[in-house]
């Protein structure tokens, strides 16, 4: 990867942060023929910026809506950690109401990772998501698996639990369940095609890193590069991806 993130972290940004940047320079190469090549990226959820910060430092300027004041607080550190403070500008809110807080039709990219299983009404965020975006727009959209979820609690024991996601409506296995609800790649590709925007390219993340012993990958030579291949090569494979922790998708409108 192009950027330092922290190794462990790496297992959980690394397949997104690839196909987000490629689509970042695709972008860049279309605006760059209006004279631009620095776009403008909304982050809903982005909390303390792990990818705001990133792709501020690309040259991008990057605006992160958060409803906490505490973790806009931390991205403002961060960014200035990273010498892209003057590209990263936080906004406490949340995709509800996201136009009150930002325009519509303003950015060239719109990231909305980990916002969905949070929200009533998931095709309310995804709309809002593409309204911000410009003509020629992005949209990466990022939410937990209902894959991964039924995988980890059957192999932790918990049967009961794993059929219980597995038929739930929401995806969820008890009442403890700390995620309100999670999805499958069909799922989450038909509430961004709603839009209109065309599906570029579905990805899973995390087939492997939640279910590899921590300690094996922390002190085992080379463990953590060969299992970053790894996960590269099977995020697009349909049978490792419906086994995911989480699903990406990346839309983007015909043409744009």
């Amino acid at each position: 990867m192009s950027d330092p993130m922290r190794p462990r972290a790496a297992l959980r940004t690394s397949v997104v942060w690839d196909v987000l940047q490629e689509a970042l320079d695709r972008r860049v190469k279309a605006a760059g023929r209006d004279g631009r090549d620095v776009l403008d990226v909304l982050d809903t959820g982005g909390g303390t910026g792990n990818f705001a910060v990133p792709v501020a430092r690309l040259g991008h300027r990057v605006t992160v809506v958060d409803p906490s004041p505490n973790a806009l607080f931390a991205l403002e550190r961060r960014a200035a950690e990273a010498g892209v403070a003057d590209r990263v500008h936080g906004v406490q809110g949340d995709a509800h109401g996201l136009f009150e807080v930002v325009d519509r039709g303003g950015y060239d990219a719109v990231l909305c990772h980990g916002v969905l299983e949070y929200m009533e009404d998931p095709a309310e965020g995804v709309g809002h998501a593409v309204e911000a975006l410009r003509p020629a727009g992005t949209l990466s959209l990022l939410a937990a698996g209902l894959g991964g979820a039924v995988l980890a609690r059957a192999l932790a024991g918990h049967f009961t639990e794993a059929q219980q996601a597995l038929t739930d409506p929401d995806g969820r296995w008890g009442e403890g369940d700390p995620v309100p609800r999670r999805f499958t790649a069909a799922q989450l590709t038909e509430l961004v095609r709603a839009t209109g925007l065309a599906v570029g390219a579905v990805h899973g993340v995390r087939v492997f890193a939640d279910l590899v012993p921590g300690v094996l990958v922390d002190t085992e030579p080379g463990a953590m590069e060969a299992l970053l291949q790894l996960e590269a090569a099977a995020a697009e494979l349909p049978a490792f991806r419906s086994i995911a922790t989480q699903l990406h998708v990346l839309g983007e409108r015909e043409g744009g």
